[in-house]
């Protein structure tokens, strides 16, 4: 019996230092599929991501050429440079992806509620389910799930924490 030798994507990790404190980065093909703060229930979340949409994944430490892209990026977001970010590597379910897309249009320095991006993707009602999308976005500050409060206008849930989320709208409103 003749089998093929399986196939594993390999993802590429480092750790970057931030202003809002140290993100794992991870590529795969290039592409940067996850920018997530560096904290245990984020990376439990992580985890069970990449089994899900990388299955068999492969781990290697990334070289300085692979960061390159994303320390640029960071720095110029870091220095209000809103700029175009590096190739994404968005995997999700549909629902997800839709809701990722919705947030990549939230404009820096503004923000919108859970039940506005509901009805903004045409499930008025749905907040709830937007909410749990948006828990699991991948790719913090290049898609910006801290421009989503609460219908008070209040700071809700954020993966990397409140004072955080609080920082980042601040830095972009400066």
């Amino acid at each position: 019996m003749l089998r093929w030798p399986q196939m594993h994507p390999i993802l590429f990790r480092a750790t970057m230092q931030t202003p809002v404190g140290p993100m794992i980065a991870l590529t795969v093909d290039g592409d940067l599929c996850a920018l997530e703060f560096d904290l245990p229930t984020r990376q439990s979340l992580l985890t069970a991501r990449l089994r899900k949409w990388f299955a068999g994944y492969e781990m290697e430490a990334m070289s300085d050429e692979r960061k390159a892209p994303i320390v640029d990026w960071l720095a110029a977001y870091f220095q209000r440079d809103f700029s175009a970010p590096p190739p994404l590597d968005l995997r999700g379910s549909a629902f997800e992806r839709s809701v990722w897309q919705a947030l990549i249009a939230i404009p820096p320095a503004r923000t919108t509620t859970y039940a506005k991006l509901a009805e903004a993707l045409g499930i008025p009602g749905s907040a709830r389910a937007v909410g749990t999308a948006v828990r699991r976005n991948p790719i913090s500050l290049i898609v910006p799930c801290h421009r989503v409060v609460g219908s008070d206008g209040s700071l809700r849930g954020y993966g990397g924490g409140l004072p955080q989320k609080r920082w980042l709208l601040d830095h972009e409103a400066s």
